[in-house]
């Protein structure tokens, strides 16, 4: 009677405990990506500040996997085939973060385009990168009147790149809120990638020199 009561309680008990954890197992992976959309960010702003064309396309990143398996009888498996139908956006989670679609290698090779424009202006100030994921113009009088328009349409079209860029990149891997995750995290790669000389904003919105 005793050993019948401890098997009912490891089953009224247990299984609820075990489907809790698999629910977090599941669940914990719908969180922004941080090292893997970094490592991504890096790979696309190298291509970009060296301005060349890549030889092949680009890889998908390699995300972080965690591995979460419970040893389990059958009940334990339907239930976990169950939360996997309930919770399809988590399961979406897990795969890596892709910067190898259409999309992403388009802005891609119109921003490595661009940068033999642009890198002059960077190395005499005119221009930097803010800390919003975007570049500014600091300094127009360091720019000739004649190259002033020029300027001003390098940067619009630079910035309207960036910001596709990034909202690509949440789009193209299933989940579109990444999208200021994904931003924040090339303002902080641009600013470690950039070359001596050129200058940042920021947190404080003060204007730095590498």
């Amino acid at each position: 009677m005793k050993n019948w009561e401890n098997g009912m309680a490891r089953k009224i008990f247990g299984y609820p405990l075990m489907a809790l954890a698999l629910t977090a197992c599941v669940t914990i992976n719908i969180y922004f990506p941080a090292a893997a959309a970094e490592e991504a960010a890096r790979t696309i702003v190298r291509d970009v500040l060296k301005g060349e064309e890549s030889d092949a396309p680009s890889a998908p990143i390699q995300g972080d996997k965690e591995s979460h398996q419970l040893r389990a009888g059958p009940l334990m498996v339907a239930l976990g085939l169950l939360l996997e139908n309930l919770v399809p956006a988590a399961q979406a989670a897990q795969a890596d973060i892709n910067i190898n679609t259409p999309g992403i290698r388009a802005i891609r090779a119109s921003m490595q385009g661009r940068q033999s424009s642009l890198a002059p202006f960077y190395r005499s100030g005119a221009i930097g990168f803010d800390n919003n994921g975007s570049i500014r113009v600091r300094d127009l009088g360091a720019v000739g009147l004649a190259d002033r328009n020029r300027l001003k349409k390098l940067v619009a079209d630079e910035n309207a790149d960036r910001a596709k860029l990034y909202s690509e990149m949440a789009k193209a891997n299933g989940h579109p809120e990444w999208q200021a995750d994904v931003r924040a995290t090339f303002a902080k790669v641009w600013v470690e990638e950039a070359p001596a000389g050129y200058w940042y904003q920021g947190s404080d919105g003060a204007w730095r020199q590498r």
